[in-house]
């Protein structure tokens, strides 16, 4: 075998794994420098642990991911594995077979990523192609698996990963995204199944699938903690994995995740980029993109590190502190100050989503009003407006029809732009009145009320708090919790809230960096 064998393609310009195109903004390709700096993070706490010694010089180790698309981990694993056991293994060829029949493993999640991830490793889509690198495979799938699973359907949905059935119970042939790592009760016999013996993997990383479209407007259903899950159930020394970010203040059916992982005292690293095109070019994903590291010898306090426009700012924290996670340390402070005041939240007077059971589209209004209708406040396309409906329309909370109402929109920024404005503007409604599912509201007695919630809600001091639960665009009720109950007697500037709950000269300059301004000159309230 000879030196032409470049099993990372470095010496063609441009790497061709930087160039091609995701699949989607849920199935995003990793690009290499950020898989290098994972596999960089992995190399650090193996050597802390072994004193000081080098992974990529461990011939026994094994690497599985469970979720490859582009190959680029098993990649870039290959290629370090490569010179690290060069000593072990002098001889070039007997080292390279070594590393990709004994030590690198992949789970593809279509036949056109499973082909794509056997070209980046063996340099052929087939592992017994004329051009594979690797010898003694016994099919063409070498160590890189694939094969259509189906759903296991309920009524409805997939019982393991939440599917509708509507859109993916597809034909032979055409791809149903049934991922057969999480597709399975018993993972330990699904890769017995898989790879033909008893597998005990050392570090299972990689990117796995973000979520399962719900289609027809529904929930999208995430499923990436899914894939963490199942990794961690087949006991590895390690898991690395990059996920969206939102798990750690949101997400749609992650509170029992993120209440299991910040009580894990094995979560020796967390790697978060509040904007995701930072790393993810041309991808946005809402909230961020953050990976970790669990390290099954590691117990305590989790490094956490933040970066944000090329700077980076690390800090030992303890994950369980609340129940979300709060970025930024000088926030965590300003948050101690307010929470020690032990008042209530307003989310006692702030509904949910969809108070009147009507969805952000619902139309089944009048533009003209009769006698007796009810004005219905909605937004629609960009623009607010009011149309007219009757009480017999109303499906619940009819008690909160004759109330003054601060309507505030269920969705605001989610970029993870610094300054933010976090929050839509307000939209004061008098009684009686509704709203379509655009809105969820304040609701108070009196006009002097809801004027002094607005005034409130404007603040700098009220987005602040909003914005250390709001880590995606949606707003809702809940993101509202650690915003306590004022006097609605007066108009609330952010210098009343500085002074009340103590704030330091820097802890306003940061407050005032990070929030931008709202102003509602050209705001219209029905009066």
């Amino acid at each position: 075998m000879t030196t032409q064998a470049n099993f990372t393609l470095r010496g063609r310009n441009p790497d061709v794994l930087t160039c091609i195109a995701n699949l989607s903004n849920d199935e995003v390709f990793t690009p290499p420098e950020f898989a290098n700096r994972m596999l960089d993070t992995l190399a650090e706490a193996w050597a802390a642990n072994h004193k000081g010694a080098n992974i990529w010089a461990d011939k026994s180790v094994k690497f599985l991911d469970p979720f490859t698309k582009s190959g680029v981990f098993l990649r870039e694993i290959t290629t370090r594995l490569t010179n690290g056991l060069e000593k072990e293994i002098p001889n070039l060829e007997k080292r390279v077979n070594h590393i990709l029949t004994k030590q690198v493993f992949g789970i593809a999640i279509t036949h056109l990523t499973s082909l794509l991830a056997r070209r980046s490793v063996y340099c052929s889509k087939h592992a017994q192609g004329e051009h594979s690198i690797a010898k003694g495979f016994a099919s063409d799938d070498g160590n890189i698996w694939f094969q259509r699973m189906e759903h296991t359907w309920g009524d409805t949905n997939c019982e393991f990963c939440g599917a509708p059935k509507a859109i993916f119970d597809r034909e032979a042939g055409l791809e149903n995204h049934a991922y057969a790592f999480i597709h399975t009760h018993n993972i330990k016999t699904r890769l017995t199944e898989i790879f033909g013996e008893n597998m005990q993997f050392d570090v299972i990383l990689g990117n796995p699938p973000y979520q399962m479209t719900g289609g027809g407007g529904g929930f999208d259903s995430s499923i990436y903690h899914l894939f963490v899950e199942q990794a961690l159930r087949l006991e590895p020394r390690y898991v690395c994995m990059v996920t969206p970010s939102r798990w750690l203040a949101g997400g749609h059916g992650l509170d029992e995740y993120r209440a299991r992982m910040f009580a894990d005292a094995k979560l020796r690293e967390l790697v978060d980029f509040p904007v995701s095109s930072e790393v993810f070019p041309g991808v946005e994903v809402k909230g961020g993109i953050s990976y970790f590291l669990w390290d099954s010898a590691h117990k305590g306090e989790t490094k956490v590190t933040t970066t944000r426009a090329g700077v980076s700012t690390d800090a030992l924290r303890t994950l369980d502190e609340f129940d979300v996670f709060v970025r930024d340390l000088r926030a965590v402070k300003i948050l101690h100050k307010v929470l020690s005041k032990k008042e209530a939240s307003v989310i006692e007077i702030l509904t949910g989503v969809e108070p009147f059971k009507w969805a952000s589209n619902f139309a089944d209004f009048r533009e003209q009003q009769r006698s007796g209708d009810i004005p219905v406040y909605y937004a629609q396309r960009g623009k607010r407006g009011i149309g007219y409906v009757t009480a017999k329309q109303v499906q619940r909370n009819h008690h909160l029809i004759e109330t003054w109402k601060v309507f505030v929109p269920k969705a605001g920024s989610g970029g993870g732009m610094v300054p933010d404005m976090v929050l839509g503007k307000p939209w004061v409604a008098p009684s009686p009145s509704v709203c379509t599912g655009s809105f969820m509201f304040f609701h108070v007695g009196s006009k002097t009320k809801a004027r002094s919630i607005q005034s409130y809600y404007t603040t700098k001091f009220l987005r602040f708090l909003v914005s250390l639960r709001k880590i995606t665009q949606d707003a809702i009720r809940s993101t509202y919790k650690w915003v306590p109950v004022q006097t609605w007697d007066r108009v609330w500037t952010d210098k009343d809230l500085y002074t009340k709950y103590g704030l330091t000269k820097e802890e306003i300059d940061y407050v005032e960096a990070v929030i931008r301004p709202m102003d509602l000159s050209e705001s219209s309230d029905d009066e």
